[in-house]
């Protein structure tokens, strides 16, 4: 074992993570979410109820059940069920049926953790972009057989999420819409809301289920593909592919190195710089909308971010339903453009690398550690003045790519679709190594670098990448904390030195899943991997041409593999079995220990052959996974909303300046309540609008909202209830001269005594100021 000395000053701060800890897990059996307050789609704190409208949507003829009346999972209706049918069918015609949806699945933007770095503290105080829901559905021109594939702005999806999504599309569409033809895949933006999980190890990160911001997203992602389904009309879809340069870097390039010489020659790059684009047309040429596959982490948002937005990749789709939606306000109009992730496990945007943040130099060596203040130190940066120029830099570069592959795109997807899925457990699958070895998958594990963090968002603790062995310390914390780990998952995971058996821990429910989707959908010579995590670069590589082969060797020549990363359930990380050797993060993270690439190309070269063989119909669907009715709740109250003696919600606390330039910020502050209680009564769609005086109509007209990257809600939290909110509105160089206003949008919760919490609506309105050319 490695030994270490601690200062007083580390040693000090150790016993208060130990305290921490001890009271967490004192907690887990302590603080639940009782079953009936699920089945009521209540938070717990909430003791009381209100009135509540869907999410915001865009071309949306229909209406949806509200979040607070929706039925869980628990609570199955009893009555007939009248389901939803397809459009006719129209003329004969050579294509597709295509429907494209967009729907809003922000959440809370207060009150919660930020989910992905992991941080504790790293709050949603705020809200720089909407979050979106982005449905594509594509069907045979006979109908007979669909896909939905949903890119949804969230850090993954949870397998919570997902089967209640399928749950409710069941529910209403019967056999439409199911487990094998259904994708959701997040884009990966670390500065989402956190609390739609589960498994307790993902729950820990939230700090807490939050039911408000499940079914809020359950609600938005159900609902784009409701809108999706009612746009489907005939149509055409073309794909193309081509280099995006200048905007990625591989965060373990030590760890890309431990792959084959042999095999790192066949590529130019440690990473995978090819962008595969799907445009869709109806049969007039006029656009739809466009799905666009890429790796590269959406992290140029750090963890010192408090604003809910959808980063890099969502900034790409912005300007790209901008241009085609011209005359809309953001989230709105008929082209929808998703931007998915790919293999993206060992891709950073912060393409200025890692240095020291104390002494600028760098720090890109295999344990990413600097000299003077170790791991802690070591930071990558982007390329912009600060991370919101650097997400947009490198958004910008991605949606110009993806405008120049989408306008040239010439070649035409044709042939059927078809859909493949299992369930599997991941804890034992036996892989044919060569001829004369199987290896099989572990239990859950997490290793000693997980603690450290990446380059891109470091923990803070003194743990390096890279590590190999374990240290007493921690060990002696986790055995008396939570037992120790067996000798057969030490023995499983080698060389990982394991920090944590989460496929040991059951309390108060598996801190990992065991049951895990697998699944490729088909849309003529394009298939499309649901992967439910993250590989690297070199994974997605060797997956993507073993997946070819197999549709090759049954027949199915020339097929475009897409890898679709963090799809359906998450499981963390996927690195070659070579890379696993050096325990990194990514290493460390790959959960079900280090044969867990081959078992997954094992099992879709599976799902392949059997769509190649039309044998999909002789598959077993596999163990399902379980519902978990139980799970810890937000230790966040539900409080009652006050303003300063003498105010009202919405009064100006500091006005606007008479007078503003091209490029200057706009910023006023409000009497404000808490944001959360916009995600349960949505009587509001917006926080924030900025307005221009328009003569010639006499009235005042809405020129942004708050999914514009020029605004910016920021909340700040008093004391016994009390907040402001802060609107900030960076002027761009295309604002036109003129008289403007700020209207702020907001949901104050009301408690009077021994009566039910009502959540009221209010608004407020800058004076005018005026705006002036440079």
């Amino acid at each position: 074992m490695a030994k270490r000395t601690f200062s007083s000053l580390e040693a000090f701060l150790i016993f208060l993570l130990v305290m921490m800890t001890v009271i967490t897990v004192a907690l887990l059996t302590l603080l639940f979410v009782t079953s009936g307050t699920i089945e009521n789609n209540k938070d717990s704190g909430n003791h009381g109820s209100s009135t509540t409208q869907s999410p915001s949507t865009t071309q949306s003829p229909e209406t949806t059940q509200s979040p607070e009346t929706t039925q869980s999972p628990e609570t199955t209706q009893t009555s007939s069920i009248t389901y939803i049918s397809d459009p006719p069918p129209s003329q004969n015609f050579s294509g597709y049926y295509i429907g494209v949806g967009r729907a809003d699945c922000t959440g809370q933007v207060s009150d919660i953790n930020l989910m992905g770095y992991g941080k504790s503290g790293q709050n949603a105080q705020g809200l720089l972009t909407r979050l979106y829901s982005r449905a594509f559905i594509m069907a045979d021109s006979d109908g007979s057989n669909r896909m939905a594939f949903v890119s949804v702005e969230l850090c993954m999806i949870s397998q919570r999420l997902r089967l209640e999504v399928l749950k409710r599309l069941q529910s209403k569409y019967g056999s439409l819409y199911r487990r094998d033809n259904v994708v959701l895949s997040g884009t990966h933006t670390h500065s989402g809301p956190a609390g739609y999980f589960q498994y307790t190890l993902y729950i820990l990160a939230s700090e807490g289920f939050s039911n408000r911001t499940f079914q809020y997203l359950v609600s938005g992602i159900v609902k784009s593909i409701e809108i999706a389904h009612t746009n489907l009309k005939p149509g055409k879809i073309f794909i193309n592919k081509g280099n995006v340069a200048n905007v990625q870097i591989n965060r373990s390039p030590s760890s890309y190195l431990q792959n084959p010489p042999s095999e790192r020659a066949r590529y130019s790059s440690d990473t995978d710089k090819e962008m595969v684009v799907l445009k869709m047309v109806d049969l007039n040429g006029e656009d739809l909308g466009l799905i666009s596959w890429f790796a590269i982490h959406p992290v140029s948002m750090n963890n010192s971010n408090h604003l809910v937005n959808s980063d890099n990749m969502g900034y790409a789709a912005y300007l790209f339903e901008q241009e085609k939606n011209r005359g809309y306000l953001p989230g709105q109009g008929p082209f929808v453009a998703g931007f998915a992730s790919s293999n993206l496990g060992d891709v950073s945007p912060n393409i200025l690398g890692p240095h020291c943040t104390n002494t600028g130099e760098s720090c890109d060596n295999e344990k990413s550690t600097c000299p003077v203040g170790g791991p802690s130190m070591c930071m990558a940066s982007g390329p912009g003045q600060d991370m919101f120029d650097s997400a947009q830099i490198i958004g910008r570069a991605i949606y110009q790519r993806a405008k120049e592959l989408h306008d040239s795109a010439s070649q035409e997807v044709t042939g059927p679709v078809f859909a493949a899925h299992q369930w599997v457990n991941m804890t034992d699958v036996s892989v044919q190594i060569n001829a004369t070895h199987v290896a099989k998958t572990c239990k859950p594990a997490l290793g000693y670098s997980f603690a450290a963090g990446t380059i891109d968002g470091v923990s803070g603790l003194n743990i390096t990448q890279g590590t190999t062995e374990g240290d007493l310390f921690w060990d002696t914390i986790r055995d008396q904390l939570l037992g120790k780990p067996s000798e057969e998952i030490i023995e499983c995971h080698k060389p990982k030195p394991i920090l944590l058996h989460t496929g040991e821990l059951t309390k108060p429910h598996p801190w990992h899943p065991d049951i895990v989707d697998v699944q490729i959908v088909t849309l003529g010579s394009l298939a499309i991997a649901a992967i439910p995590g993250e590989f690297t670069t070199m994974s997605g590589r060797r997956f993507r041409e073993a997946v070819k082969k197999e549709f090759e060797l049954y027949g199915m020549k020339d097929m475009t593999v897409v890898v679709s990363g963090l799809c359906n359930v998450y499981t963390h990380y996927i690195t070659t079995y070579e890379e696993y050797q050096a325990q990194r993060y990514e290493a460390a993270s790959t959960i079900y220990g280090p044969h867990t690439l081959s078992a997954y190309i094992q099992l879709f070269s599976d799902l392949a052959k059997a769509i190649a063989t039309d044998t999909v119909a002789n598959m077993s669907s596999g163990p399902e996974p379980p519902f978990f009715e139980n799970l810890i709740a937000t230790l966040i109250p539900n409080i009652p909303d006050r303003t300063p003696i003498g105010r009202q919600f919405g009064e100006v606390l500091q006005a606007a300046k008479p007078e503003y330039r091209v490029g200057e910020v706009v910023e006023v502050t409000f009497v404000g309540a808490n944001p959360k209680n916009s995600a349960e009564n949505q009587t509001h769609e917006t926080f924030l609008t900025v307005e221009k005086y328009e003569d010639s109509i006499a009235d005042w007209q809405i020129m942004y909202n708050d999914a514009s990257w020029e605004t910016r809600l920021y909340w700040h939290k008093g004391l016994l209830g009390l907040s402001n909110a802060t609107i900030e509105w960076y002027i761009p160089d295309t604002a036109q001269p003129g008289i403007y206003r700020i209207r702020y949008f907001g949901h104050n919760r009301k408690q009077e005594l021994l009566k039910p919490a009502v959540i009221l609506a209010f608004e407020g309105i800058s004076s005018p100021f005026e705006v002036v050319a440079t």
